[in-house]
């Protein structure tokens, strides 16, 4: 399964240690058959935005430096996605948007995000699932 993990997904991942989020962290990282995250630049920037708030990093007992080396391996075991084309704007949110146009960009099968509902209409026009992280994780554990 090729995939885009959303921002949010992302800060699940840091901030539980038992979650659907934190299990296909942990599959990328450990670069699990079957599994590809998909990245952009722009998306490694919203990620490293929003993963170094206070409030997270308090909660998930990190620093900058350690999320910093958590987008370094995320980064490294990712397929980069170069945004030949953007689609913006196509969401509500611009910061969707740069999830999806990596997802459209990078041939991706799904979108793994806990907001689905802004995602579906979308998801229909360029073929792609949305999933919830427990739903992506399912199917991961299927193959």
């Amino acid at each position: 399964m090729r995939a885009v993990l959303d921002t949010a997904t992302m800060v699940a991942a840091i901030r539980s240690d038992a979650g659907a989020s934190r299990l296909l962290l942990r599959a990328a990282l450990e670069r699990r058959r079957g599994f590809t995250p998909l990245v952009s630049v722009p998306l490694l920037i919203e990620y490293e935005a929003v993963l170094t708030r206070t409030e997270h990093l308090k909660a998930a007992g990190l620093s900058v430096a350690d999320v910093g080396m958590l987008l370094d391996a995320i980064a490294a075991v990712s397929e980069p996605v170069h945004l030949a084309y953007l689609w913006r704007p196509t969401l509500r949110d611009a910061n969707d948007d740069m999830v999806l146009e990596t997802a459209i960009n990078g041939a991706a099968d799904a979108i793994v995000t806990f907001n689905q509902r802004d995602f579906i209409a979308a998801a229909k026009q360029f073929g792609l699932s949305i999933l919830s992280p427990g739903e992506a994780l399912t199917r991961l554990e299927r193959t």
